[in-house]
C-alpha cells in the first residue's frame, strides 16, 4: 500500500464538498423537472419524421432520448434526489430492492453510453464507407444494432444483482447499495467492476475519439476533392449543396460526442480512482467532492442532446415550438 498525498487543504475540501451538496438540492429537482419533459418531447418529435432526418438517424436518435429518459428515472429520481433528501426518504432503507434497481440502472447507463457510439459509427460509416453505406445505413439495421445494445447491457450488468446487497445505502457514492467486506477487497469483483467500467465508459471513450479522427480526415479530404473537381468543371462556383448537408451532419455528431466526453470524464476517473483506493492504492488523493461534480455533469448529459438538436437542426426547432404551442392554439381555437 502507497501512502496517499494530499494536495487540497482539508477545510477547503470539505466548503466546497459542502456547497455542492447544497447547490444538489435545487439542482437535481430542477434537472428532474426539465429533463423528464424535454425528452418526451424529443421522443415524440422524432417520432413524427418532420425533422428532416434519414429513418435511421431518427432511430438512433430516438434510443439515445429513451435511454436518457430512463437514467433520469433510476438515477436521477429514484437514486440521487432520495440521497440528497435522505431525512424523507429513510422508507427506502426497508425496501430490498437495491441490486433490481442497479441492475436497471447500469444498463440503462450502458444503453445510453452505446447508443451514442453506434450513432457516431453509423455516421462514420455514412460519410467514409460509401461502399457499405446502402446496406449499413439502413432503418432495419439500425434496430438490430440498437436491440443487440439493449440485450449485452442487460446481460452485461445482471452481476450487480449478485455484487450489491438488496439494501440501500443513501449515500452518495458509486456503489448506493451496501456492499460487504469481502466485495470492497475481493480481487474477483475489483477485476469484473473494472471490466465493467472499461466497457463504459473507457471503451466508448476511445471509440468516439477515433471515429471522430477518421471522419474528420475523410471530410478533408472528400472536400478538397470537390472543390478541385467543381473549380475544373466551372468558373463560378455554386452552393455545394451535398458538403452543406455533410457539414449538419457533422456538427450534430461532433456536438453529440464532445458532450458525452466533456461531462462524463469527471464521474469516470473518480469511480476508477475510487476502486483503487479501496483496494489499496492510494498514492493519488481525488478531492471528496469530486464524485458530486461528477454526477451532476453526467446527470446533466441526459438533457442536453435536446439543446444540441435545437441548435443544429431549423426543423427540429420549428416542431419543438410548434409542440410547445399546440395546447394554446387548441385552447384559442376553442374560444373562438
Amino acid at each position: 500500500m502507497v501512502s496517499s498525498s494530499r494536495r487540497w487543504d482539508p477545510a477547503t475540501e470539505w466548503r466546497i464538498h459542502n456547497l455542492l451538496q447544497d447547490g444538489e438540492k435545487i439542482f437535481y429537482p430542477l434537472l428532474a423537472v426539465v429533463a423528464v419533459p424535454v425528452n418526451v418531447l424529443t421522443i415524440v418529435i422524432l417520432n413524427r419524421g418532420k425533422c428532416g432526418l434519414s429513418k435511421c438517424v431518427t432511430r438512433y436518435l430516438v434510443a439515445m432520448a429513451a435511454a436518457d429518459l430512463l437514467v433520469i428515472v433510476f438515477d436521477l429520481i429514484f437514486r440521487q434526489i432520495p440521497v440528497v433528501y435522505r431525512i424523507h426518504f429513510r422508507f427506502l432503507l426497508h425496501l430490498p430492492i437495491c441490486n433490481i434497481h442497479a441492475v436497471l440502472l447500469y444498463a440503462a447507463t450502458d444503453c445510453s453510453v452505446w447508443f451514442t457510439v453506434t450513432f457516431t459509427f453509423d455516421r462514420f460509416v455514412a460519410i467514409s464507407c460509401q461502399k457499405v453505406k446502402s446496406k449499413y445505413c439502413t432503418e432495419k439495421m439500425s434496430v438490430l444494432v440498437l436491440a443487440t445494445v439493449i440485450g449485452l447491457s442487460c446481460l452485461k450488468n445482471v452481476f450487480w444483482y449478485f455484487m450489491f446487497t438488496s439494501k440501500y445505502w443513501l449515500v452518495n457514492d458509486p456503489w448506493f447499495c451496501k456492499v460487504t467486506m469481502d466485495v470492497m477487497t475481493s480481487r474477483v469483483w475489483v477485476t469484473i467492476e473494472f471490466f465493467h467500467y472499461i466497457l463504459t465508459p473507457g471503451v466508448p471513450f476511445i471509440l468516439i475519439l477515433l471515429l471522430n479522427i477518421f471522419t474528420i480526415r475523410n471530410i478533408l479530404v472528400s472536400s478538397r476533392a470537390r472543390q478541385r473537381l467543381r473549380a475544373k468543371s466551372s468558373r463560378e462556383i455554386p452552393r455545394d449543396s451535398e458538403m452543406a448537408s455533410r457539414k449538419k451532419s457533422i456538427i450534430l455528431l461532433f456536438l453529440i460526442s464532445g458532450n458525452f466526453i466533456l461531462l462524463w470524464t469527471v464521474i469516470m476517473v473518480y469511480i476508477v480512482w475510487l476502486r483503487m483506493y479501496w483496494f489499496g492504492y492510494r498514492s493519488i488523493y481525488i478531492p471528496v467532492f469530486m464524485v458530486e461534480l461528477g454526477f451532476m455533469l453526467q446527470l446533466l448529459s441526459c438533457c442536453t442532446n435536446t439543446g444540441i438538436y435545437a441548435v443544429t437542426q431549423a426543423r427540429f426547432r420549428v416542431q419543438f415550438k410548434n409542440v410547445l404551442t399546440y395546447p394554446f392554439a387548441a385552447l384559442t381555437d376553442l374560444i373562438k
